[in-house]
Parts: C-alpha cells; sequence; structure tokens
C-alpha cells in the first residue's frame, strides 16, 4: 500500500475530489495547513506599504492506496492541480506497512 500526500492551492480541493470521485477514490483526509517552499511567501500592498506573508495558507490530501493505484492517483492530482506557476505544491508518495479499521478490525487492502 502507499500513502499519497499531496500540498496544493486551496482552490483546487473541490476540483480535485470531483475527480477523484470519477475515478473511484471516495476516501481521503484533507487538512487545512500553512507553509514555505521555493516561493518564500508573498508580497501584498497595502495602503500604508508592503506587507510579506510568511507561511501561506494550502491544503494537505492524503489518501492510502493499492500500491498499482498510486500512479494513477499522483496523475490526477497532477493533472487538475498544476496552474503551471510557482507554488502549485508538491506530492509525497511513501510506504504503508499497515491499515487496521478500528471497527471491524480488519487489516491491510480490506481495511482501506
Amino acid at each position: 500500500m502507499k500513502k499519497v500526500e499531496a500540498i496544493i492551492r486551496s482552490e483546487k480541493l473541490e476540483e480535485l475530489r470531483e475527480a477523484f470521485d470519477v475515478h473511484g477514490f471516495s476516501g481521503m483526509t484533507v487538512t487545512d495547513v500553512k507553509g514555505r517552499g521555493t516561493q518564500k511567501g508573498i508580497t501584498l500592498e497595502w495602503r500604508v506599504g508592503e506587507y510579506h506573508v510568511e507561511f501561506l495558507p494550502k491544503t494537505k490530501i492524503e489518501l492510502v492506496v493499492n500500491d498499482e493505484d498510486a500512479k494513477k492517483v499522483v496523475g490526477i492530482i497532477e493533472s487538475v492541480c498544476d496552474s503551471g506557476n510557482i507554488g502549485d505544491g508538491k506530492i509525497f508518495v511513501s510506504n504503508v506497512e499497515e491499515v487496521i479499521r478500528i471497527r471491524t478490525k480488519e487489516n491491510g487492502i480490506k481495511a482501506i
């Protein structure tokens, strides 16, 4: 099993959820986060001068999928969330050793 984590622009979440639904990936965890990467924040202009925002609001999504579905999930994220601009986000894929559904005690693929 693989865990796919993606940090994306918050405004892309609903479009990404719809794309996942179409492809049969309905289970995910979504968290509002703040972060800083290559973009190093942004500078905004106010009436009184410039204001620098160091940590930008983003959305983190997490899915655990079968090994063979990981590339498909990554492809969906890339196609929906790529605007071609800096700050589009990052995708992380890692191995998952075990998943256990608390209520039924099922484990592995059955618990996803």
